[in-house]
């Protein structure tokens, strides 16, 4: 364990200092002790942080219950997961909100090269079991992480699916990793440490509370490349998860049921209003993002022959030359410009045969 953990722990018990202020501090600072021996006024000065806030950073004593948290972790051999860390989960660090510290158990690599969430209602119905079981059947030969919330329903049976397919699966959990709710998916939990694992943002102690879920929903739909809704009512649970899914750039598809099952009610709402695209199996899936298709070669054409290039176009070629791939989120930020005019610029680019579109809303020059 290294000696800045029980500041990074420290900073999310702090009142008032969310996931997104943590972020903010932590880019700052750099690292979490130096935030709690900074000047009052100094905390003042950085952007959302303020007094109120600044205030509750240097009166905070409860150190103890951080260090009563390192304990826990290193007593069940659970590894903390800070946002400087290079094995945090790099698609959920590009989230706004993303969690300031994450606690995992398990062995299976969060930034693995595919990852899906599977998400759907409590109260599945023998169609909904049958069509989460099927498609990840259909995935057993796909190099893929499945990711759910360890809840009763779609969730269990897309987790015990996985490891039935020898798939590794983790279980985002909104408690701590002191118990497993609900109590009757124990012994699931213990076979997923052993192929995948569980993920929290919770210390010990914390119960399963109600507002703990879309916390928790949000890393679901953060930590992915694409998100399946498996059966969901229009209130459910997963149709949060959509919806943070849609803000997070990430590629959503709900399964559709027939038109008189209220299951599937918030699928048919989600792909009716544009919020996701409608699949019936593995292979439209694989198709969507572009993992199983071999594309006959495309003959290059010279970047530099394209010399009647917009000023847009021309911006953002030169921000793709850097590397192998920005996703949307960051092409927008590094641009300056606004999200109709990378659009419309990507277009051109993308018709000219310059720029890829890559899985995940992901852009490279071709």
């Amino acid at each position: 364990m290294n000696d800045d953990l029980p500041y990074q722990i420290a900073l999310t018990l702090v009142p008032q200092v969310g996931a997104v202020h943590a972020k903010t501090l932590v880019t700052h600072f750099g690292e979490a002790r130096k935030i709690f021996n900074a000047k009052k006024k100094d905390l003042e000065r950085i952007e959302g942080i303020g007094s109120v806030r600044a205030k509750h950073i240097r009166e905070f004593r409860q150190f103890d219950l951080a260090e009563d948290e390192v304990r826990f972790l290193e007593k069940y051999r659970i590894t903390p997961l800070f946002i400087t860390d290079a094995n945090y989960p790099q698609r959920l660090l590009n989230c706004y909100d993303s969690p300031p510290l994450l606690y995992f158990r398990g062995n299976v690599n969060l930034n693995h090269s595919r990852i899906i969430s599977v998400v759907g209602t409590r109260n599945n119905s023998g169609y909904g079991k049958s069509v989460c079981e099927k498609l990840i059947e259909e995935l057993k030969a796909e190099d893929v992480l499945i990711v759910s919330g360890l809840a009763f329903g779609i969730d269990t049976i897309a987790h015990r699916a996985a490891l039935k397919n020898n798939l590794p699966t983790l279980g985002v959990l909104g408690h701590g990793l002191d118990r497993i709710y609900p109590a009757q998916n124990k012994h699931l939990a213990r076979e997923m440490t052993v192929m995948g694992g569980l993920l929290t943002e919770f210390t010990s102690q914390s119960k399963p509370d109600k507002q703990n879920f879309p916390r928790r929903n949000r890393i679901v739909a953060g930590i992915c490349d694409a998100l399946v809704v498996i059966e969901s009512s229009k209130q459910g649970g997963s149709m949060i998860t959509a919806e943070l899914g849609n803000s997070y750039n990430r590629d959503v598809f709900a399964i559709p049921g027939r038109t008189t099952d209220a299951q599937s009610e918030g699928c048919h709402y989600l792909v009716r209003n544009n919020k996701a695209a409608l699949i019936c199996d593995a292979r439209d899936l694989l198709d969507n993002m572009g993992w199983t298709v071999v594309k006959k070669p495309v003959i290059q054409k010279q970047r530099e022959l394209f010399v009647e290039l917009s000023p847009d176009e021309k911006l953002l070629v030169n921000l793709l030359e850097s590397g192998d791939g920005l996703p949307i989120d960051e092409i927008y930020l590094r641009s300056g410009l606004s999200s109709s005019s990378v659009a419309a610029a990507l277009l051109m680019l993308e018709m000219q045969g310059i720029v890829l579109s890559l899985p995940g809303k992901v852009f490279k020059l071709a």
